[in-house]
């Protein structure tokens, strides 16, 4: 999804981007590797446009059809994080 308004790139010129791969991969029903997950959790949870999605180059790739949402208390603050 498109999630800014000024002129980006053709979609298609992300074809070589392991994120683009990596929701095509999951979109063709291939299971991810542990190595993927732990990427994918990590690059959801450090950027700060979407807590479902991962920008890239003027797009949103959504994951919120594999992602589920975790409460984790510490020190005394909850905080909510998205994990495959």
């Amino acid at each position: 999804t498109r999630f800014v308004d000024w002129d980006i790139p053709e979609l298609s010129t992300l074809q070589d981007s392991k994120l683009y791969q990596l929701r095509v991969q999951l979109n063709e029903g291939t299971p991810m590797s542990r190595q993927q997950k732990n990427w994918l959790t990590d690059s959801v949870n450090s950027n700060t446009y979407s807590k479902r999605a991962v920008p890239l180059m003027g797009y949103r790739f959504n994951f919120s059809d594999i992602l589920k949402r975790y409460f984790v208390k510490q020190y005394g603050h909850i905080a909510e994080y998205y994990a495959v």
